[in-house]
C-alpha cells in the first residue's frame, strides 16, 4: 500500500479541516490509484465496499436505464467524491464511473471511513452534503430529460358524457356495418310507403318528406359529432408532433454525444501512440546507451 502525501491530502475539502496529526494517520491507510483517461472504474453492478476522493482529474458517473440507454448523473471534479453510496449499503455499485482525464485516487474503505468519523465527526456533515447534491443533481436530471412518451397516455380518454358519446357515435357511423344497416333501413321504408303491399295504407308516401326530415337530422348531428371527434384528434396529433420533436432533439443529442465521444476517443488514442513512440525512443535511446557502454568495456 502506497503512502498518500499528507499535503495533498489537505488540499481535499472532505479533510481540509483535519489537524496535520489526524491527516498523517489518514494519509498512512488510504490508498492511491491512477487511472488513464477512459479507463472505467468501476461497472454498474460491480461489488462496491469502497468510495473514491478526486484528487485530480475528472471522473463521469453514468448508469444505464431500463431502456439500455447510457444516463450521465454527473462529472466529479478534484476535491469531489464519489461511490459512496456502495461504501454505505454495502450493495453492489447503482452507477458506472470512466476517468474523463488522467486520475489520480485516493480509496477508501470502511475502515477508514470509521477512523475519519472517529478522528473528525463533522466529515459526515461533508459527506452527507455530497449525498445531498448528488440527489439534487439526479433530480433535476430527471426533470430534464428527454424521454420517449406514449401519445395514448397523453392523450387521456374524455371524462365528460358528450365527448365520450360523440367518440362513439363516431365509431359507430364510420363503421361498414352502419352503413348496410342504413341502407336496409332505408330500403324497408321505401317498401311500406310506395304502396305495393295490400292492405297496408302508407305512413309516408312519396316524395317521403318524413324520411327526409329524419336523414338530415341525423346528418346534422352526425356532422357536429364528427366535428367534435376531430377535434379531439387533432389533440392527440399535437401530442404526436410534440413526442415526434422530442424524439428528433433526444436523436440529435445523442449524435452529437457520439461525435464528442468519437473525437475524445481519437485524442485519447493519438495521446497513446504519442507515449508509446516516447517509451520506445526512450528505450532505444537507452538500449543504444546500454550497447556502448559494454562495448567500451570489451575494448
Amino acid at each position: 500500500m502506497s503512502i498518500v502525501n499528507a499535503d495533498l491530502l489537505h488540499k481535499i475539502p472532505l479533510f481540509e479541516l483535519l489537524d496535520d496529526d489526524e491527516v498523517k494517520v489518514l494519509s498512512e491507510q488510504l490508498d492511491q490509484k491512477q487511472v488513464y483517461a477512459g479507463q472505467v472504474v468501476f461497472n454498474q453492478g460491480d461489488q462496491g465496499g469502497t468510495m473514491y476522493v478526486v484528487q485530480s482529474g475528472r471522473v463521469e458517473i453514468f448508469l444505464m436505464d431500463d431502456n439500455k440507454e447510457r444516463v450521465v448523473l454527473s462529472v466529479v471534479e478534484s476535491g469531489g467524491i464519489f461511490g459512496e453510496l456502495s461504501l454505505l449499503d454495502n450493495d453492489p455499485r447503482s452507477a458506472g464511473a470512466k476517468a474523463l482525464q488522467d486520475c489520480t485516487l485516493y480509496v477508501i474503505d470502511r475502515h477508514d471511513l470509521e477512523m475519519l468519523f472517529q478522528a473528525h465527526q463533522h466529515a459526515a456533515l461533508d459527506i452527507m452534503t455530497m449525498l445531498s447534491r448528488r440527489i439534487r443533481e439526479a433530480d433535476t436530471l430527471v426533470r430534464q430529460r428527454v424521454v420517449a412518451r406514449n401519445v395514448n397516455e397523453e392523450a387521456a380518454p374524455p371524462l365528460n358524457f358528450g365527448t365520450r358519446l360523440a367518440d362513439l357515435l363516431t365509431m359507430v357511423a364510420g363503421d361498414i356495418r352502419f352503413a348496410y344497416f342504413c341502407f336496409i333501413w332505408f330500403l324497408i321504408w321505401i317498401v311500406l310507403n310506395i304502396d305495393i303491399i295490400p292492405g297496408l295504407k302508407s305512413f309516408d308516401p312519396f316524395p317521403f318528406g318524413l324520411l327526409t326530415m329524419i336523414v338530415s337530422l341525423l346528418a346534422i348531428f352526425l356532422s357536429l359529432f364528427v366535428l367534435i371527434s376531430q377535434n379531439r384528434q387533432t389533440e392527440r396529433e399535437k401530442v404526436r408532433n410534440d413526442i415526434e420533436y422530442e424524439v428528433n432533439v433526444k436523436a440529435e443529442v445523442e449524435i452529437r454525444d457520439l461525435r464528442n465521444q468519437m473525437d475524445k476517443m481519437e485524442e485519447l488514442l493519438v495521446n497513446h501512440l504519442s507515449r508509446l513512440h516516447t517509451n520506445v525512443d526512450r528505450l532505444q535511446l537507452e538500449t543504444g546507451t546500454i550497447k556502448a557502454v559494454n562495448d567500451e568495456e570489451q575494448q
